[in-house]
């Protein structure tokens, strides 16, 4: 394949300007048409950053100009389309997370595999610059044995956030709340440092929003390794903080604030600190750079064209899914859940 990948977008809601900036500025991809149910928005949308549009995303799985498919739509409709999408030859891009359920990730994984197409999930925070760093100190063992992994994810939404779309905040097609949509990707770096976990008891409360989930919630976490950890995550603390990740070893530790490095201290050695940290969209889920996503999208690329597995494949995807589940279980039967 040497023509440039001929990317497809369906679902343009919040996080799509981002998707689509990011396709435009990633080499060997261009994004060619979007997709969006209501005609005069899909329009106005394409229009916006001269795509073409369709209002039916069968149509744009008929296409040959569309190699691969960038599934942007509500969380519980991942996998359905990405099944489609498989069957149809095209490569599938997924938003975080790869689906709301275990079985339908599964399937969506295993419907790739049997295409032989690449499945690769949004996780765009594994590739700002602060995690790309970590991933450098934890590959050379800089902070020894880890003992201690904590995500802190003290975002803010308003009421109109969750009401500006009827999916939003419901079980069935966002999965969950503050966990599974906001903190899902701290939680996905803690357990890329940190490694698998071995169990989990929390406890998640709705107290600041109408909706059936949750919007606050504190998880423990017991580590393969040994090592444990806490993850709190919220919609509901104002005005929103940066969210934060601690990672502590017998030699060392390290914080992440946002998308930067803000600490870190290994024995023998000065400690490293950054300012100026911005909360970024801790506030405003369209706060969004746009640059993590073009590294991911090159990654993804590159793994289409080689024919290797994307860094956040479906099975790597699946694990913070598999966690955020446990941890709702955990809260539901007020016992401590074995993963």
């Amino acid at each position: 394949m040497n023509h440039s990948l001929g990317i497809g977008i369906i679902g343009a809601g919040n996080v799509a300007p981002s998707h689509v900036i990011g396709w435009q500025q990633t080499d060997g991809a261009a994004p060619i048409a979007v997709c969006r149910r209501d005609e005069a928005k899909a329009r106005t949308f394409a229009e916006q950053y001269d795509l073409q549009w369709e209002t039916d995303y069968h149509r744009l799985l008929e296409r040959d100009d569309i190699d691969a498919v960038d599934i942007l739509l509500p969380s519980g409709l991942h996998a359905a389309v990405g099944i489609e999408a498989a069957k149809a030859g095209k490569h599938v891009i997924v938003e975080k997370p790869i689906d709301v359920t275990l079985e339908k990730a599964d399937d969506l994984i295993a419907a790739c595999q049997e295409q032989n197409v690449i499945l690769g999930v949004i996780s765009q925070y594994r590739f700002m610059d602060g995690m790309l760093k970590m991933a450098d100190i934890l590959a050379a063992g800089r902070l020894g044995r880890l003992i201690q992994g904590d995500a802190y994810i003290k975002w803010f939404r308003p009421q109109s956030y969750y009401d500006s779309g009827a999916w939003r905040g419901t079980r069935e097609l966002d999965g969950g709340g503050a966990f599974i949509n906001q903190g899902i990707h701290f939680i996905d770096l803690l357990i890329s440092a940190m490694g698998p976990v071995k169990s989990v008891w929390a406890k998640t409360k709705t107290l600041a929003h109408n909706i059936e989930v949750e919007d606050i919630g504190i998880a423990m976490v017991e580590f393969h390794n040994g090592g444990l950890g806490v993850i709190e995550a919220s919609t509901a603390i104002y005005p929103g903080l940066p969210a934060r990740l601690d990672i502590h070893g017998t030699e060392g530790s390290l914080s992440i604030e946002g998308d930067k490095m803000v600490l870190f201290h290994s024995k023998g050695r000065a400690p490293e600190t950054a300012a100026n940290i911005d909360s970024g969209s801790a506030a405003d889920p369209q706060a969004i750079d746009v640059t993590p996503f073009v590294r991911q999208f090159t990654d993804i690329v590159d793994a289409i064209r080689t024919g290797r597995q994307p860094v956040v494949s479906g099975e790597v995807a699946r694990r913070p899914l598999q966690l955020i589940l446990a941890i709702y279980e955990s809260s539901r039967s007020g016992r401590e859940v074995l993963l």
